[in-house]
């Protein structure tokens, strides 16, 4: 008890509560600026936090890592070119939302979903990481295996009216997945004798391309619709963003619960939590026809999710010393700078330190909700901005960040490479989602099919029998069941109202 009191303290004092400020609009910039997202603003600043204590220093990484998954869903919103992976759900809702005139109503449903999903998720990490620590290591390759096609099912609330084209699109994430050195025989595959691609695709400034440089091209092309915003601004009022998500709260648990135990799962992260989210969203609402055309809960359902694997993505690496995510993973490089070992000794040798970032990271969340709602009519003002003014600032963004994630001006032409192709997409309406979902998941599925096939192998089993009788693949193929039962009737559904 007495750690608990001096971490509180300590997260109250002016400097960590300065620090905090500073780490959340910092994490709500990088996140909101396409391809600087959270990873590339932790890696950033993490050389700041050596001379911070430890307790200041973590505490404004993990409020950069809270906000800058916040921080996606603006330029998703706003300009239809997610800032984040973790964003490109929303956008498939807030940005028609935003074209209505009511842009201020998505902002706010973002930032009160993501604060709730950001707040569940710091609670399980703080009430039950020892608990859901061991529960992970439960899942094995052929579980993670399962998990990737249960997040490929979601395709099917992606892929639009088209399902050829929606098939397309994903085979093409699915093939993009495999560019690069084979992890376990060392082959290159799809290289062409390219040494910039014997590392693979980077999935930030693929993004960056398919969303922000696609869109913008489209802009530039569209002589009919030469304007972000197609209805005049509509009237807004807090009180009433308040009233719509509590009205929600069903949603948002599931959501938060979902993105929690996505985050938790090593290897998963933010992105594929809001896309299962969203999947299992539109299954259950009652607006489903709406989703794609400025659904509430196409906002709510992935916002909530991505914040609340932050969270999740905690709970590996403090009580197991295995990050959940790439910027957990640059975080416990921050630990191990600092002289602290993530693992079960950290609870008894530093607990202090570990109730501080607890602590601090349920602040930061309330932070950035507060930023969040304060900046509404602010961040809406880029709605006013000219068009022809909106094309370059962003152009040149998507250029900065694409060379930022790996300091490589070859990303700069893949960025460029992917702009044109998802230029060519949009203009045949054939929907980018379900290709980013393809990249991200393709590689992990294939490579826990392959060490599910080698452990199989081993123990001279049946890779079928492996993988399918195991008490949580039985749970998750149940779940997989309702979720391809669930699409194909809400396809069937929407086939006969036309």
């Amino acid at each position: 008890m007495d750690a608990v009191i001096q971490s509180l303290i300590s997260v109250l004092s002016p400097a960590a509560l300065l620090i905090n400020v500073a780490g959340v609009i910092l994490g709500i910039i990088f996140g909101a600026l396409p391809g600087l997202n959270g990873v590339v603003g932790v890696a950033l600043l993490l050389p700041l936090t050596y001379g911070m204590s430890p307790a200041l220093g973590l505490i404004m990484l993990s409020g950069l890592y809270m906000g800058a998954t916040y921080g996606g869903s603006i330029s998703a919103i706003l300009l239809n070119c997610p800032g984040t992976g973790e964003a490109a759900c929303t956008a498939l809702n807030g940005n028609p939302l935003a074209r209505q005139g009511r842009a201020m109503d998505a902002l706010s449903y973002s930032a009160l979903s993501s604060g709730f999903g950001g707040l569940f998720g710091v609670a399980v990490m703080a009430f039950f990481t020892p608990v859901l620590s061991k529960m992970a290591l439960k899942f094995g390759p052929p579980e993670l295996f399962l998990v990737c096609i249960a997040g490929l099912t979601v395709v099917g609330s992606l892929m639009g009216k088209s399902i050829g084209k929606g098939f397309f699109s994903v085979g093409f994430g699915l093939i993009l997945s495999v560019v690069g050195m084979d992890s376990m025989t060392a082959n290159y595959r799809f290289t062409f004798n390219n040494l910039n691609l014997q590392s693979g695709l980077n999935l930030i400034p693929v993004s960056v391309g398919f969303f922000a440089i696609a869109e913008m091209l489209n802009l530039i092309c569209d002589d009919s619709d030469n304007s972000i915003v197609k209805g005049e601004e509509q009237p807004f009022r807090l009180s009433g963003a308040w009233k719509e998500t509590l009205c929600r709260w069903k949603l948002l648990i599931k959501s938060s619960v979902i993105g929690t135990i996505i985050g938790i799962l090593p290897g998963t992260g933010g992105a594929i939590a809001s896309f299962i989210s969203y999947g299992e969203a539109k299954r259950t609402s009652k607006e489903a026809d709406m989703f794609g055309k400025g659904s509430i809960d196409g906002i709510m359902a992935p916002e909530s999710a991505n914040n609340a694997a932050v969270g999740g993505s905690f709970v590996p690496l403090l009580s197991l010393g295995i990050p959940g995510s790439a910027t957990s993973a640059i975080i416990f490089g921050a630990l191990t700078v600092h002289g602290l070992i993530p693992g079960p000794k950290l609870f008894s040798e530093h607990a202090d330190i570990v109730y501080a970032l607890m602590i601090g990271l349920f602040l930061s969340t309330i932070l950035m909700v507060i930023v969040g709602l304060g900046g509404v009519k602010i961040f809406s003002r880029i709605l006013v901005i000219k068009i022809r003014y909106i094309i370059p600032a962003v152009l040149a963004f998507s250029v900065i960040g694409a060379y930022s994630a790996r300091n490589s001006v070859y990303d700069i032409g893949v960025a460029i490479a992917f702009g044109l192709i998802g230029f060519l997409f949009k203009r045949n309406q054939i929907p980018i989602a379900p290709s980013v979902l393809g990249m991200i998941l393709g590689s992990m599925a294939e490579q826990n099919l392959r060490r599910s096939m080698t452990i199989a192998t081993a123990k001279k089993i049946g890779l079928v029998s492996y993988i399918l009788f195991r008490p949580i693949s039985v749970v998750i193929l149940i779940l997989l069941a309702i979720l391809i039962y669930s699409n194909m009737k809400t396809a069937l559904r929407a086939k006969n109202e036309e």
